[in-house]
């Protein structure tokens, strides 16, 4: 039986967890951290990077890189990038691909079932 993992989506970072033992146990992204920072960022070469990678390399690609986007959640916005029109929830559904992928990486097996806060 797969497991259930618990999501809770920041603004400035994010965190994932999954129930072990009866206890919530954080699952840590590549780098070892218990937190993955909310944030995208978009290569010249069209690379997307989330995360860690992505907050690391915005002082040198502020304009290609994405931050609080949580903030404009239900609002007409869209971050442009190379021509194409981002929204909120596609910037948002990135960073819970690598945290999906975090946990698939920690778990050893796919991951079908989240509860997103």
């Amino acid at each position: 039986m797969s497991k259930i993992i618990g999501i809770d989506l920041g603004t400035t970072n994010s965190c994932v967890a999954v129930m072990e033992g009866g206890e919530a146990v954080v699952i840590p992204n590549p780098e070892g951290a218990r937190t993955t920072p909310s944030v995208v960022g978009f290569g010249k070469d069209g690379e997307r990077m989330v995360g860690q990678i992505a907050k690391r390399q915005a002082v040198t690609n502020a304009t290609r890189t994405v931050a609080s986007i949580k903030r404009h959640m239900g609002e007409n916005y869209r971050v442009d990038i190379d021509g194409k029109g981002y929204s909120p929830q596609e910037i948002s559904a990135m960073v819970l691909q690598k945290l999906k992928a975090d946990a698939e990486a920690y778990l050893g097996q796919p991951v079908t079932e989240a509860v997103i806060t």
